[in-house]
């Protein structure tokens, strides 16, 4: 079906953002309207009732936000795309919570501008609309809780947040441990109608099974061998709030069958007890297991994975999402400094390049323990690359260690002195155009007379071996330490000569004579 000849709004106070939308929309067959600001995109979508509206985030007047609060009531009927140049948390859940269709961040991609183009003006013409309208507005409390990341995966998690925040859905988080399930799920009860009430996380991972039922149900007193006072449950507790049951996947089925029971019938019975109590508690659940292959293997219930799974939020493995890396480190630093009072505050560029190589199986948990340890042991404001665990930054004996065995073990077979002497002075077509070190250079100078070196190990093989060593680690410091270890070998092997020496680095003396004086080499 075609979206052409359909009427869209622009509201910018940016004339260049208004001229170049309105071309590309045009240039598609769209009637296009513009407006300058929040006040004027109002009236206009009054009169007009546009299908489509494009909305800047920040404008002089009122500011995106307010202006689609207020759209909400002057154009019911239209969709709405928020734009903006800052893609933070606050950004994200807002938009979405006041009835954006969804938002884009400056400067556009416009192959993707128009693929939402075509699929908004799609739900337009699919949808009659809604005029709920939403309280609650986002504070800073999301961030201060953790959740960081302007990054694209992390942006579409924030957008669903946004989406079933105001809902009573029963919500599914899912994703490997670390990934900051529990974040998630508090900022949807932030979010809710329900936040002024309580927030309960269980960990049903944690409770042993002959407890769990206690503490989520409640018992009376008497009903088992230690339970002298009657005791309330989660579910009690969480009267007019929200449970969430972290890690259901690791629930037993009997509990799995009173748990279904409390959300079809919203009521619960203490153990003990011989009468039902109604209770009315949003469910969220979590959990870092495949529950479909749980279902299909009979060791979870089919019917309460699809009263669980009505939505379901992915959280994405922290090394899917490398470019959030700089904020959450810039975050956690911030937060250990203030909890711990810890003296660091900053990171250093190549230890922030190091950590980003990592595969990060232990995700945000771990990038936060590893910070700490690292600012614990910092000796300045800033964090090195020294200051990591030893995972990242290997000692020098450990480098050492381990250039001595791959030369060993790639130790070329000796050749014959014949050959040896055939090939005296030769150098290969890479040594003859770049040295070893980056240096242009013709790998043997006019003036050297070599002979054969005195050992029969390959010093450009050794090079190249343990620079793979430090291309692998991910260390620039372990290369210093390989290009000082084999310049140390190779002036050992030619009895202190320069020139034999730089030839055979396939270095030009001069670049020799500085690698000598910056790592204070003495032979």
């Amino acid at each position: 079906m075609s979206n052409k000849n359909s009427s869209i709004l622009l509201i910018d106070d940016d004339a260049e953002i208004r001229y170049s939308l309105d071309r590309v929309l045009t240039q598609e067959g769209h009637n296009v309207v513009a407006a300058d600001s929040g006040e004027q995109g109002i009236q206009t979508a009054k009169e007009l009732n546009p299908s489509l509206i494009f909305l800047d985030n920040r404008m002089g007047g009122i500011s995106g936000i307010e202006t689609l609060q207020h759209l909400r009531t002057a154009a019911p009927d239209s969709l709405v795309i928020l734009m903006t140049a800052y893609g933070t948390t606050q950004t994200a859940i807002e938009a979405m919570k006041h009835g954006a269709f969804d938002y884009v961040l400056k400067p556009f991609n416009l192959v993707k501008l128009k693929e939402l183009v075509a699929k908004a003006l799609k739900a337009s013409r699919d949808s009659t609309g809604s005029d709920e309208s939403y309280e609650h507005l986002l504070n800073t409390a999301d961030y201060a809780e953790g959740i960081v990341g302007s990054g694209e995966k992390m942006q579409e998690v924030l957008k669903k947040v946004g989406q079933v925040a105001a809902s009573e859905a029963t919500v599914m988080v899912t994703g490997e441990s670390g990934t900051g399930k529990e974040l998630i799920a508090r900022c949807i009860h932030r979010h809710s109608h329900r936040s002024d009430s309580a927030f309960h996380a269980v960990n049903c991972a944690a409770i042993p099974e002959n407890l769990i039922e206690s503490e989520l149900f409640g018992h009376e007193k008497g009903s088992f061998t230690g339970a002298t006072d009657a005791k309330a449950g989660q579910f009690e507790l969480c009267h007019g709030g929200t449970l969430f049951l972290d890690e259901i996947g690791d629930m037993q089925l009997p509990t799995q069958t009173k748990i279904l029971r409390a959300i079809q019938e919203g009521e619960i019975q203490r153990v003990g007890a011989t009468k039902v109590k109604k209770v009315d508690v949003r469910l969220l659940a979590a959990t870092h297991k495949n529950l479909e292959v749980m279902v299909k293997d009979k060791t979870f219930r089919e019917d309460l994975y699809y009263r669980l799974n009505v939505v379901r939020i992915e959280t994405p493995p922290l090394r899917d999402r490398m470019e959030d890396l700089p904020e959450l480190i810039d975050f956690m630093l911030q937060r250990l400094h203030k909890k711990h009072a810890t003296g660091t505050t900053e990171i250093s560029k190549d230890a922030v390049d190091t950590l980003r190589k990592y595969n990060w199986p232990g995700n945000v948990r771990e990038l936060e323990n590893i910070l700490h340890s690292a600012s614990v042991v910092s000796k300045g404001k800033r964090i090195l690359l020294k200051d990591l665990p030893d995972t990242f930054t290997p000692t020098e004996e450990t480098a050492t260690s381990k250039l001595e065995q791959s030369i060993s073990v790639n130790r070329p077979e000796e050749k014959p002195a014949s050959e040896n002497m055939q090939n005296r002075g030769k150098a290969s077509p890479s040594e003859e155009k770049v040295g070893h070190f980056g240096t242009s250079h013709t790998a043997v100078d006019d003036h050297a007379s070599l002979e054969t070196p005195p050992s029969s190990i390959s010093l450009k093989e050794s090079y190249d071996i343990a620079y793979a060593h430090s291309r692998k680690l991910a260390d620039s410091n372990l290369l210093e330490l390989v290009e000082k270890e084999m310049i140390q070998r190779t002036l050992s092997e030619c009895g202190g000569n320069q020139v034999k020496a730089s030839a055979l680095l396939g270095i030009t003396r001069a670049t020799l004579r500085k690698r000598i004086d910056a790592y204070s080499i003495r032979y």
